[in-house]
């Protein structure tokens, strides 16, 4: 179901509108639902630095507001930095909703490469695990 190529040029497209006036490291997303829904999301700054808001959690927010909670993957593009991975908070909030997303990006050649969440967060915070 993952067409990787697939989700990284919507996360390419998304990045084109982030709002990234201050760093100019614009960065976008596309999160694919377990029944092949995708949502975008783009990186949104804002002068008080800790308010900006990732791609990866602004297209979390885009598939949860229209009812979705269960996600195959996402990817995470940037328009001039290869390869770019989401930040801890990130992982943190996807992992909300399964370990076993798949996180994808590209390398310095534009090749997919992916890796799980539980690879990239071991050992996430979780009110459920006992």
């Amino acid at each position: 179901m993952i067409d990787e190529v697939k989700l990284l040029g919507l996360a390419k497209e998304a990045a084109a509108r982030a709002y990234a006036p201050y760093s100019e490291f614009r960065v976008g997303a596309a999160i694919q639902t377990a029944d092949g829904g995708i949502y975008t999301g783009v990186n949104i700054e804002n002068a008080s630095f800790g308010l900006t808001l990732c791609a990866e959690r602004a297209a979390l927010a885009a598939a949860i507001t229209d009812g979705q909670r269960e996600f195959a993957s996402i990817a995470v593009a940037a328009l001039d930095r290869r390869p770019v991975w989401p930040c801890g908070a990130c992982l943190q909030a996807l992992s909300e909703f399964g370990s076993d997303i798949m996180i994808i990006t590209e390398d310095k050649s534009e090749q997919p490469i992916s890796r799980d969440l539980k690879e990239l967060l071991p050992e996430s915070f979780d009110l459920k695990k006992e």
